[in-house]
């Protein structure tokens, strides 16, 4: 082989990789080949006997003969999550010091060419120099590539084309549509809760409306494992308590937002070694982008709940904006999640900034026995000046948004989250929330006040077609009192989301607050809405 080729087969991890994914095999080969046949005959039996005995790997700790120590371990990991060219024996061994031929290399180098054009071919980033050493690999191979039947010249004119006209070599872009018809029923919601219980004297005037919600996603990756997402939104979807007078009847997906575009967040997270994930947002991050809300089904506002309530659990996800945050993978069934989230960090005014303004530190706790059930306990300790109080997280009665008139409050916050996927397509989750709030200034300095909501839902999913999901949920708004039937809101949403295409899905549904705002005199309020999302 030529010096060159040794020189890249040194520095190059795809290079690596493909010869480390043809050294499994132990079929030997000879030096040279007379013709072409000869060569398609090595190769063909070399595929054969891999292709019994192999299968793909998707994480290379499925391999029990590689280990960190390894000097090829970072070639292997890179080729597994960057381009999945890394096969495996059914024993879970990888036998990479087992020797190769010629043609057994140029099976593997094959492979990665196939894998890397199916790449190009759908606009996902391809690393610059992974390109330019993977040409200088099919120069060196061309005849055994020829004779496998990869299209070298057709690669090598689609490479050089990309590295002219592809976007980025590290950022890819992706994005959401949403476009959603919608209506709210009843009279709106009187803000009197307690012992002075009285009916709004205004009519409902919502009408039919029709809006969108528009999401661009740059996501970029400078190491195959860090990620900074930019993301640009605009829309025009309603705040529905505008007309209803309740934040319960507010949708998941909401961007009232005059088709203004803007930077809704700005967030970066890396690994740290094997168990660490560091992450640090400049804007539009709560603490569930760091945690996990053991919510699976329901969770997201394209393709989740359409409420915002059923989204996730108010008490401890809807506290943020700025954050730092890290999780720690310390034992296979365990895992901590921190994160210190910040109001209005930009802002250096008094009352505001890091640590003035409104905050909170939050740890969770995660159990996850299996991937069938994961349960997460969570804490946060809260400020939040008078004019930025909202312990309710946008979800619940005026009470429990700001329960002390306007000033501002200390709070412990705590969560209890589970998701149990019960059979192949049934799946149960909920969560438990409890904001225990104390005012800090005005007349009820001292005073306290305890926020309550809980909710439980049922998903049924491939009804109808795969990747279908029927849901139904159950809950009790965030509340100030409990302890009184016509003092407690209810909450029901039903929908069902099927899948047009893998791209395209239409979500009809509904969903239902008794008893708005703590008030059993409030007309019951319904919101229908019938929810289009395009992901490309």
């Amino acid at each position: 082989m030529s010096k060159l080729f040794w020189q890249v087969l040194k520095t190059t991890p795809v290079v690596l990789g493909a010869s480390l994914l043809a050294a499994n095999s132990a079929v030997a080969g000879p030096e040279t080949a007379s013709n072409e046949q000869q060569i398609i005959d090595q190769v063909q039996q070399y595929n054969n006997e891999a292709g019994n005995s192999m299968s793909q790997v998707t994480s290379v700790s499925q391999l029990r003969d590689v280990s960190p120590g390894d000097w090829a371990y970072e070639a292997l990991r890179n080729l597994v999550e960057r381009y999945g060219c890394i096969v495996g024996y059914p024993n879970q061994t990888y036998r990479g010091s087992t020797a190769l031929s010629r043609y057994e290399f140029a099976a593997g180098l094959n492979a990665c060419l196939q894998q890397m054009e199916r790449l190009i071919a759908s606009s996902e980033a391809v690393a610059r120099e992974d390109l330019e050493r993977m040409q200088l690999l099919m120069q060196e191979f061309e005849a055994e590539l020829a004779a496998l039947g990869a299209r070298v010249d057709g690669l090598d004119g689609r490479v050089a084309f990309l590295e002219d006209h592809q976007f980025s070599t590290t950022t890819k872009l992706n994005g959401e549509v949403v476009m959603a018809l919608g209506q709210a029923w009843g009279d709106p919601a009187s803000t009197q809760i307690g012992n002075n219980r009285g009916s709004s004297d205004d009519t409902n005037d919502s009408q039919t409306h029709f809006g969108y919600r528009a999401r661009l996603n740059f996501d970029t990756s400078f190491t195959g494992e860090d990620l900074l997402r930019t993301r640009l939104q605009a829309g025009n979807i309603p705040d529905l308590a505008s007309v209803t007078n309740t934040l319960t009847s507010r949708y998941n997906f909401q961007s009232p937002d005059e088709s203004n575009v803007f930077v809704e967040k700005l967030w970066y997270s890396t690994p740290i070694g094997d168990n660490f994930r560091v992450h640090v947002a400049a804007i539009g991050v709560s603490f569930d982008d760091i945690a996990d809300p053991k919510n699976p089904f329901f969770a997201g506002s394209g393709t989740g709940s359409l409420s915002r309530f059923g989204d996730r659990n108010p008490a401890v996800y809807r506290t943020g904006d700025a954050a730092i945050g890290l999780n720690w993978s310390f034992a296979k069934q365990f895992s901590v999640d921190i994160a210190y989230l910040m109001g209005n960090a930009a802002d250096p005014s008094p009352g505001n900034g890091v640590f003035n303004g409104s905050y909170m530190a939050a740890i969770q706790f995660n159990w996850d026995p299996n991937e069938d059930i994961g349960v997460a306990l969570t804490y946060g300790y809260s400020y939040e000046p008078g004019d930025q109080l909202n312990l309710s997280g946008g979800t619940g009665s005026p009470q429990a948004t700001s329960p002390f008139d306007g000033a501002g409050a200390t709070a412990n916050r705590i969560g209890l989250e589970a998701t149990w996927r019960i059979a192949e397509k049934f799946n149960l989750a909920g969560w438990f929330g409890w904001v225990n709030a104390t005012a800090q200034s005005g007349p009820f300095d001292g005073d306290t006040a305890d926020i309550f909501n809980f909710a439980i839902n049922f998903s049924v999913l491939d009804l109808g077609k795969e990747g279908s999901h029927l849901g139904l949920i159950f809950g009790i708004p965030p509340g100030t009192d409990f302890r009184t039937p016509d003092g407690t809101s209810y909450f029901v949403e039903a929908l069902y989301k099927y899948p047009i295409t893998d791209n395209i899905s239409v979500t009809p549904g509904a969903y239902v607050i008794f008893n708005p705002n703590q008030n059993d005199n409030n007309d019951t309020i319904i919101v229908g809405t019938i929810r289009t999302t395009f992901k490309f």
